[in-house]
């Protein structure tokens, strides 16, 4: 038997997102639960798989199985494809099995050709009507031209904005039927313009083509940067959904809307949502035209809302999530199109689940699996500065569409948006409205500001999964994009003049508004506490200074992961002192020099520990090589210099004697205390000075420091610096009247190390992975280089994400869980961590967890996603 790549919407259900997609499967459910929808049928994400397979081709058995599914669905709706008395009419639509709002491609009322035209006009002489087809024609002409042909839609917006100007109207709705025939004929001399052949009539080979399109915009450039942000793998492909059309463009007791049963953006219990009369879904998303609160629908079609209020209901209660939905009424009569777990802010998430699981309708642990711990990001993010803010007066107002604060230049296309933010410019992308080509530039500026559109307008949906700020449908600004400039309350702004915008307000100021840190809401540490309940995962911080680690202590820090005691050497009066040593010509001169720098270090030692109170601190020995520490400019030579009492062009020949042509893998790391073991008794004073002091100052405290040995490779190696750790440190407790105990570990960051892990664990208390190095040498990649040629990489799926934000878990983690195998059963008592970025990155946490891994350290702002995650990664592994 062959393989089933098509099922109609009453063979599948919810449980079926892999192979029918997320809209597919959730069409289906609402089919089962005997909801309206459009009885259609869905082509499987394993078709896509094969259409890729075959070099972008529908293979023959495929098409038959379209062929007799079409037949299927012409049986249930009692309509034929190309009928002149009762033709079908589809719409063909994507469905990933993750969600990817305006990602990928859709073609509506699909079917339409001359003769159907002409025969649906004949047989109804309302003038009305006859809008209404034609309407509908032109919009096919277009999205077929644009999406399917990959025609420009600019073009046929040029031709509706000069008939527009011809007519002297507004809105496209006020254009009449004769006008819009007339588009109609226009678009397809258009389409002949440009393709060289006439606009396709066949409807079956309309819709082929429209299912091409469809599978071929799942590698399109919007969405593949979408799944990189997202982690939704390339191989995943995606279902096509085919469903006769409902049309909402059918007359003025006809309407489109777009709902979510809770507020997408604080969370509040209350049905929000936008409805537009005469138009299609399409005229709401893309913002073309403002629409009205859906609480006015009520009035005009209090049968069809009345309906739609039960919905939602149902849907909320049977998926036990907010819902986020498409509906569609015809004549007065409700369809659904869509419905599906609604993108919601992350503020709206914590509240969302804390209400779900006070109303009962989830567990502490549902609610905890619920929320996506990168959105914790945006809440952990600056808002303006209260008392600035009274002062300032708002010079406009849209819709608060995505919540936080942005102030920056003023950029009007994404691709300056990119350009300006790549060369440290903060800026605010205003635009007519956004589209999903403008992904990367929304991605480089701090906000973004659109003159048309609603709530669930593209800009609004995809910012608010961003978590940038967003204010959509400010109509009050008189817009000239051609030429970089808008006006609004009378002033005329341009490019690179200052700008802040509000997303949760929606208000608009003219210059920079101060920004200060967020302060966090109730339920965050509500969720929070549910989360630490739950995760096995420990969770440290990187912090090298005081303020970092306790902010990293508010936001939950159990620890320090990785201090980097080479950013303290930067301060004036210690950079000096450091030249010095590296300038020395003797072991003398070079203690001399670190000498000065030991108080330094301890005081920097003294407030970490004091941050932490008794929490683990695990301080990593001088790790860069020593070239970053040399001076650069003339005078700073001149005076390092004289400090030494040599020649300048002394000096010149040490500092070029020190360059390295490859120094990430150079004389750096532990191969520095190799060779300047005063540098690490310097450091071991400092380490255990500082803990002495502490401890006598707090002796509740358990303070207990680790010493980690940076880019060991080799067991004797890791003896010959411990020794010299070990010496110190004894002494220098010995002479004190205080018992402190303290750990010598080692970052596992060399792919020889994990090698060889069995052996160094013999003289390690502790492996931490330093993943950002272990990455670059595992593959081969320079962390600082590897920017110029990823996206050849990606373009060509060779790689689907950047190795260094998300953690290779084939090779880099095959290594760290080969070291952990090694390691463990020599030495019961090691601990294990991670303190590369990836530590912070969800993935990358729930692979920590799965090998066994002791705890995560990530940056402060990042704590408490690695809680959340952690959390989850224990949920799902218990289940």
């Amino acid at each position: 038997m062959s393989k089933k790549y098509l099922y109609l919407f009453s063979e599948g259900n919810a449980t079926m997102r892999e192979l029918l997609g997320g809209k597919g499967a959730n069409l289906a459910e609402m089919t089962h639960i005997g909801l309206p929808v459009p009885q259609g049928f869905t082509i499987s994400t394993e078709a896509c798989t094969q259409y890729y397979e075959d070099g972008r081709q529908i293979n023959d058995e495929i098409q038959a199985q379209i062929m007799e599914y079409i037949s299927k669905m012409e049986e249930i709706n009692g309509k034929k494809f190309g009928d002149l008395k009762n033709p079908l009419l589809v719409s063909v639509r994507s469905g990933a099995r993750a969600s990817m709002p305006g990602m990928m491609d859709t073609i509506l009322n699909l079917g339409l050709n001359d003769d159907v035209v002409a025969a649906m006009i004949a047989g109804n002489d309302d003038p009305k009507f006859a809008r209404f087809v034609y309407d509908s024609y032109r919009r096919f002409i277009q999205m077929y031209s644009d999406v399917v042909m990959e025609v420009g839609k600019k073009y046929f917006e040029q031709l509706i904005d000069e008939m527009k100007a011809r007519k002297g109207v507004t809105y496209d709705v006020e254009l009449t039927a004769d006008d819009l025939k007339e588009l109609a004929s226009q678009f397809k001399a258009e389409y002949k313009s440009k393709i060289g052949s006439d606009f396709p009539s066949d409807p079956k080979e309309q819709l082929m083509g429209a299912i091409k399109a469809v599978f071929r915009s799942w590698d399109n450039p919007r969405a593949n940067v979408y799944r990189r942000d997202n982690d939704i793998p390339y191989s995943w492909g995606t279902a096509v959904n085919v469903m006769p059309m409902v049309f909402g463009n059918l007359n003025n007791n006809s309407g489109t809307g777009v709902a979510f049963t809770r507020d997408p953006a604080t969370g509040e219990n209350k049905l929000m949502g936008e409805f537009l009369v005469n138009a299609q879904g399409e005229d709401v998303v893309a913002g073309v035209r403002t629409p009205m609160p859906i609480s006015q629908m009520a009035e005009q079609f209090p049968e069809a809302y009345a309906d739609f209020v039960r919905v939602c209901d149902i849907l909320e209660n049977h998926y036990r999530d907010m819902q986020d939905m498409e509906f569609t009424v015809e004549n007065g009569k409700l369809y659904m199109l869509q419905c599906r777990n609604g993108k919601r802010t992350a503020q709206a998430a914590l509240k969302i689940a804390c209400d779900l699981v006070d109303e009962g309708m989830r567990s502490e642990e549902e609610a905890v699996a619920m929320i996506d711990p990168r959105n914790l990001d945006t809440l952990l993010h600056p808002q303006f500065d209260a008392a600035a803010l009274k002062k300032a007066a708002p010079i406009g107002k849209g819709l608060g569409a995505s919540p936080g604060a942005a102030c920056g230049k003023i950029v009007f296309t994404a691709e300056d948006a990119e350009e300006w933010a790549n060369r440290g410019e903060k800026v605010v992308l205003v635009r007519l409205e956004t589209s999903p080509e403008d992904i990367t530039g929304m991605k480089s500026a701090q906000g973004i500001l659109t003159v048309r559109g609603g709530m669930t307008s593209h800009a609004a949906v995809v910012a608010r999964g961003m978590g940038k700020c967003c204010v959509s449908g400010c109509g009050e600004i008189a817009m000239d994009e051609e030429n970089k400039k808008f006006t609004l309350a009378g002033k005329t702004f341009g490019e690179g003049d200052f700008l802040s915008i509000d997303g949760t307000t929606g208000n608009i100021y003219d210059g920079l508004i101060p920004t200060v840190d967020a302060t966090i809401a109730g339920e965050f540490g509500r969720i929070m506490a549910w989360a630490d309940k739950y995760r096995r995962l420990r969770v440290r911080t990187n912090a090298d200074t005081p303020a970092d680690a306790k902010k990293a202590r508010e936001l939950g820090a159990e620890g320090i992961g990785l201090c980097r005691t080479e950013h303290m050497f930067f301060e004036p009066e210690r950079i000096a002192a450091f030249r010095e040593m590296i300038c020395s010509d003797t072991v003398e001169e070079r203690e001399a020099a670190l000498d000065k720098i030991l108080p330094y270090q301890q005081g920097d030692f003294e407030k970490l520990y004091e941050a932490l109170e008794g929490c683990p601190v695990c301080i990593r020995f001088l790790d860069p090589p020593l070239h970053e520490f040399v001076p650069t400019n003339d005078e700073e030579i001149e005076l390092l210099a004289k400090a030494q009492g040599k020649s300048v062009e002394t000096i010149r020949n040490i500092i070029s004697s020190l360059h390295e042509f490859n120094p990430m893998m150079g004389h750096r790391g532990c191969r520095l205390a190799v060779t300047y073991p005063e540098i690490a008794k310097m450091q071991t004073k400092a380490v255990i000075r500082a803990a002495i002091n502490t401890q006598k100052a707090h002796p509740d405290w358990n303070v207990k420091p680790e010493i980690m040995i940076p880019l060991v490779c080799e067991l004797k190696e890791l003896k010959y610096v411990k020794k010299v750790v070990v010496e110190t440190a004894d002494a220098e407790i010995a002479a004190s009247d205080l018992k402190i105990e303290y750990e010598v570990g080692t970052m596992i960051e060399i792919p020889r190390a994990a090698l060889t892990a069995d052996e160094i664990a013999t003289e390690a208390d502790f492996f931490c992975f330093g993943t950002n190095d272990l990455t670059q040498m595992t593959f081969g990649f320079s962390r600082d280089d590897a920017g110029k040629f990823l996206s050849a990489y990606y373009d060509a799926k060779i790689l689907e994400n950047d190795p260094f934000a998300k953690l290779d878990q084939t090779g880099v983690g095959k290594l760290m869980e080969m070291a952990i195998r090694l390691g463990r059963p020599v030495n019961p008592k090691l601990h294990v961590g991670i303190c590369g970025e990836h530590g912070g990155d969800p993935s990358s946490v729930e692979f920590c967890h799965k090998i066994g891994l002791d705890y995560v350290s990530c940056s402060p702002f990042r704590v408490p996603i690695a809680r959340l995650a952690a959390a989850q990664a224990a949920i799902a592994e218990k289940k």
